[in-house]
């Protein structure tokens, strides 16, 4: 006689675990064929590249105001005033630069966007060097040939110096778009990426050495400066005096120009002589800042310092001078 099979009503703990797994390996393999949407990640924005980006900002409309300025002004057509709105041309560029890196950086990621910031940073950049070695070389020739130099000729030798200056600098900003990159072998990648390391490294000796023309330049001017007082010592004679406390006001103001270029500027070369890819990128916004610093001082010492062009700015804004102001541009620039 056969027995009848017991419920068990109750069942036990293993039997209901024994289930429950049974469910889930079920469970589990449905899931696993079904696809599953990740959710995108989201956009993690460095802090260092925001503030390189506001500096970009407020370098690209100091140097505009500039560059408004003496387009605007027909006076203001000598050779001190083209090199200063080169100067002023290439800051604003370099700021647009800085500006444009990020937006690729974030909103536009590609090969391409990044060689052509890289570019117009590398191009920007130099030309801003380049024109303040060429106001130099501007300063130290008024002062030696001080009775020859302000002529037809010196107006075609700056036009000559710029076209020189601007052509050489759009061509080392070409170097990245045209194969001059680490994008094929990220070894030989510089602090500034896309840059190779020996693109940095002529870079780098190239501004050491225009540093050490531009304070050979200052050395000079000095030694000028010098010999006219003691020739005014000798004279003493009003024109002689006033023409050499705006010579000494000159120079001053170029040493400041030597002493900032080179706080600025020094760090971030001094690095990239030694530093590589494999550093730490902290270290590379740390000296990289101080840099873009440069062109946001160049303005407030060569424009808004000078007399003529505070004139000009006060003609745009006010369409009136003050008397005050109007007397004092009548007399040589301190630039």
């Amino acid at each position: 006689m056969n027995e009848d099979p017991k419920v068990n009503l109750s069942g036990s703990p293993r039997d209901y675990l024994d289930a429950a797994a049974a469910v889930e390996n079920v469970s589990g393999s449905v899931s696993s064929q079904v696809p599953v949407a990740e959710p995108d990640p989201e956009l993690v924005v460095n802090p260092w590249d925001i503030v390189l980006c506001a500096s970009g900002t407020l370098i690209s409309c100091e140097n505009a105001i500039v560059v408004l300025i003496i387009l605007h002004s027909p006076s203001l057509r000598a050779p001190m005033f083209l090199l200063i709105g080169s100067l002023a041309l290439a800051d604003l560029l370099a700021g647009v630069g800085l500006i444009v890196h990020f937006v690729f950086a974030y909103l536009l990621q590609s090969e391409a966007t990044k060689l052509v910031s890289i570019g117009l940073i590398v191009a920007s950049f130099s030309a801003s060097v380049c024109s303040l070695l060429a106001i130099t070389v501007d300063r130290y020739l008024s002062l030696y040939y001080a009775l020859t130099y302000h002529s037809e000729r010196t107006v075609t030798l700056t036009y000559v110096m710029l076209v020189l200056l601007w052509g050489t600098c759009i061509c080392l900003g070409l170097l990245p778009v045209l194969g001059w990159n680490c994008l094929r072998d990220e070894s030989t990648c510089s602090v500034v990426r896309p840059l190779t390391k020996n693109n940095a490294a002529i870079l780098s000796v190239s501004f050491l050495f225009t540093f050490a023309l531009m304070l050979q330049l200052y050395v000079q001017i000095c030694k000028i400066v010098m010999r006219h007082a003691h020739q005014i010592a000798l004279q003493r004679h009003f024109l002689a005096t006033s023409h050499y406390v705006t010579t000494r006001k000159g120079v001053s103001t170029l040493a400041i120009i030597l002493g900032t270029f080179a706080a600025c500027w020094m760090p971030f070369t001094l690095y990239s002589l030694i530093a590589d890819s494999t550093y730490p990128s902290i270290y590379t916004y740390a000296t990289l800042l101080p840099a873009t610093y440069n062109s946001i001082i160049n303005p407030v010492i060569y424009a808004f310092r000078n007399q003529e062009i505070q004139k000009a700015l006060c003609l745009i804004c006010c369409g009136c001078v003050p008397a005050s102001l109007s007397q004092r541009a009548r007399s040589p620039s301190d630039v």
